[in-house]
């Protein structure tokens, strides 16, 4: 962009010359009969340097260049200043004034030139510091922006998994899908493991036991066995009292859901043996069956405006719901279908032919007892 100059004096030769030398040499010129007239210029005109006579009648050159340096927009504005008087004197009362250079009368204009360009790459170079700094001051804005937007995800986030699996918080802050879908919150089809477990013996548990003692025993037994979940991946459909729904392979995809579930399920016995020891020291007696199975089921968001979750439908959390109620006191009662994905993994015995309410022919089952 070419670069304009103003040039300010009160003489009209004077102007003529300087404004067709430096049009000549390819700068655009403004020009200015006085000194009220040049301020005015430089706002409207906005040049990039001024060429500013000393002596004229009504606002005096050292006035014009103190106004322009006052003004913060126009602060570092190059000023040469242009003078037929004594150069010593007018020299440092141009330069008090806050003029940038000085040239003396009759103007030399190769050394007008020369001064001319010197002051221009000088201000070049400064505007492009300046457009560096804006850059980098909007920079450090959307930067601030960026990291409370992330700390109001991760707040977001943290809030979210209190209520809901993780993987579907994720889906719900991100808004992206592992599996590539459009609007992975969205009703589908999907082949998944399921996981029912719930406790042997509660009943009898809440009908003796006072609330604050069931609550405590449901925060340990929850917490428990929240942290196999976690640590195994599982998508968790629902907590209902002693009961927990668990399934796998949605929204996250994995390679072999049913040893995934199957895997779970044995560190939770595991783990719950433990557990029940703690609690059989005050008194409270109770186990844990879980039932697996494994098909096709409708999944996504279910619920209204004010209120949603994440759920799977279909025979297959029927099943694994009647094979849990089935498992007697640390079983993992597995349909056949899971069984046979994981035959080469598990110990297990076949408990038989299960008649399973809501199905039409007996269900066969396995026990898995452990990893070989």
């Amino acid at each position: 962009m070419t670069a304009k100059v103003l040039v300010v004096d009160d003489t009209p030769m004077n102007v003529k010359m300087l404004a067709d030398v430096l049009a000549f040499k390819g700068y655009q010129v403004a020009t200015a009969a006085g000194g009220k007239e040049g301020l005015a210029k430089v706002e409207s005109e906005k040049p990039d340097l001024v060429l500013l006579d000393v002596m004229m009648p009504d606002l005096d050159g050292y006035a014009v260049c103190r106004a322009i340096r006052a003004m913060p927009e126009t602060a570092i504005l190059p000023v040469v200043m242009v003078t037929a008087l004594d150069p010593a004197q007018e020299r440092v009362k141009g330069l008090e004034a806050g003029a940038d250079d000085f040239l003396s009368k009759p103007i030399n204009q190769p050394e007008l030139l020369a001064r001319v360009r010197s002051l221009l790459r000088i201000k070049a170079f400064h505007d492009q510091v300046q457009a560096q700094a804006r850059e980098l001051a909007d920079w450090n804005r959307t930067l601030e922006q960026r990291v409370a937007e992330g700390v109001r995800q991760l707040e977001q986030m943290g809030r979210l998994k209190r209520f809901l699996s993780p993987q579907i918080a994720d889906l719900i802050v991100g808004g992206t899908a592992a599996n590539g879908a459009d609007d992975p919150l969205k009703s589908h089809r999907r082949e998944i493991t399921v996981v029912f477990l719930d406790l042997r013996g509660f009943t009898a548990f809440i009908e003796t036991a006072d609330p604050e003692e069931v609550m405590g025993v449901l925060r340990e037994y929850h917490g428990e066995m929240g942290r196999v979940i976690m640590a195994h991946n599982g998508t968790i459909e629902h907590f209902a009292g002693d009961g927990i729904m668990i399934f796998f392979n949605d929204p996250v995809v994995i390679e072999n859901p049913a040893a995934q579930a199957v895997r779970m399920a044995i560190q939770m016995q595991t783990d719950f043996a433990r557990l029940a020891q703690t609690w059989k020291k005050r008194g409270y007696e109770l186990a844990m069956g879980i039932g697996i199975a494994q098909g096709y089921a409708t999944l996504g968001m279910i619920g209204f405006e004010g209120r949603r979750d994440y759920g799977a439908i279909g025979p297959v959390t029927n099943l694994a719901s009647r094979l849990c109620s089935d498992a007697k006191a640390g079983q993992i009662l597995v349909a056949q279908k899971v069984y046979g994905f994981v035959e080469e993994l598990v110990t297990a015995e076949p408990v038989g032919e299960l008649s399973v309410k809501g199905f039409h022919k007996p269900v066969p089952a396995f026990n898995v007892t452990g990893l070989k």
